[in-house]
């Protein structure tokens, strides 16, 4: 689309004996955030890669904000932010030595890095610390200050490589935090892969990867929608055995364990026949059902869903 600030099309990219990306077609517009999501060696990475243009598609186009990755990569690489998900800040430079270094490889002169840099440290929280190494900052700390370099050139494409892999639940909600407003202006597109769901849950939609193909992209609500009335919540005791029962029965597609309960996925129509069938079954063996009701399907639900292989139960 013309106004898209992140656009790839047919991208391929082949490693020997895998084929990483296959045929790949992605865009994401001002003010979007897409969230990319996907079992573990399902392209993710790779895709980011090409993206970002660290790799070079064997075959397929990116742009970025306008500009070819292939023909004319320097324009592209200034208007883009990117935070790799093993991004590696010099530990014995201070946080100021950091964003200048990564500024002016950059090409920004003197005077606009060092009011950008001021600027950024303010947003991220780490004013307070320009003096402190790298290498003495908190994981989430660190964090932050690989998101202010990502920042630093104010980008218009924001690449982030599941940023918040590692950190604890109040870091990622105060990443999230920092992100969410830099779209207020709608001159900014981010694409964060992430295996977290809460976090694909705040994006505008989301693109489930799988054996290097997108196979299913959408808003966040609509995607879960693919499993209306399919998920029922179960509970009961003797744990073990109510899951055993769910596992066993014809209409049960999936039985996956959600803290004490457990979620099961039932074949489309069959969410009142497994209900009775379970309830029957429980009472002949004395298994006590505590829960068994339909559940709005949670975005966890439709990734395991998706993430099993072509003919998979």
């Amino acid at each position: 689309m013309p106004d898209d600030l992140m656009a790839a099309a047919n991208l391929h990219k082949h490693f020997p004996g895998v084929h990483a990306v296959n045929d790949v077609s992605l865009h994401v517009a001002p003010g979007e955030i897409y969230g990319l999501v996907g079992p573990d060696g399902a392209g993710k990475t790779t895709l980011v890669r090409l993206l970002c243009g660290a790799l070079h598609p064997d075959s397929g186009t990116v742009s970025l904000a306008g500009f070819d990755m292939v023909d004319t990569p320097e324009q592209g690489r200034e208007r883009l932010g990117y935070l790799a998900q093993r991004f590696a800040l010099y530990e014995d430079l201070t946080v100021q030595e950091n964003l200048r270094f990564f500024a002016e490889v950059r090409g920004m002169p003197a005077a606009q890095w060092r009011s950008r840099s001021r600027e950024i440290l303010e947003f991220v929280g780490l004013a307070q610390f320009l003096d402190r190494r790298a290498g003495q900052l908190s994981g989430g700390m660190k964090q932050k200050l690989g998101l202010a370099i990502a920042l630093i050139n104010q980008p218009q494409v924001l690449l982030l490589d599941e940023p918040t892999t590692g950190v604890d639940p109040v870091t990622r909600q105060d990443f999230w935090r920092l992100i969410i407003p830099l779209l207020a202006h709608g001159n900014l597109a981010v694409l964060v892969s992430t295996p977290y769901m809460d976090e694909a849950m705040r994006c505008t939609r989301i693109g489930f990867m799988r054996e290097g193909q997108i196979i299913r992209e959408g808003p966040p609500q609509a995607l879960r929608q693919l499993l209306a009335g399919q998920v029922l919540e179960l509970a009961g005791e003797p744990r073990l055995r109510l899951a055993e029962l769910a596992a066993a029965d014809p209409g049960v597609e999936t039985a996956q364990r959600f803290g004490q309960m457990y979620h099961l996925r039932v074949a489309p129509g069959q969410a009142d026949a497994v209900s009775a069938r379970l309830r029957a079954a429980a009472g002949a063996e004395g298994v006590r059902i505590e829960r068994l009701h339909p559940i709005e399907p949670q975005l966890e639900d439709v990734f395991i869903a998706l993430a099993e292989p072509e003919g998979g139960s």
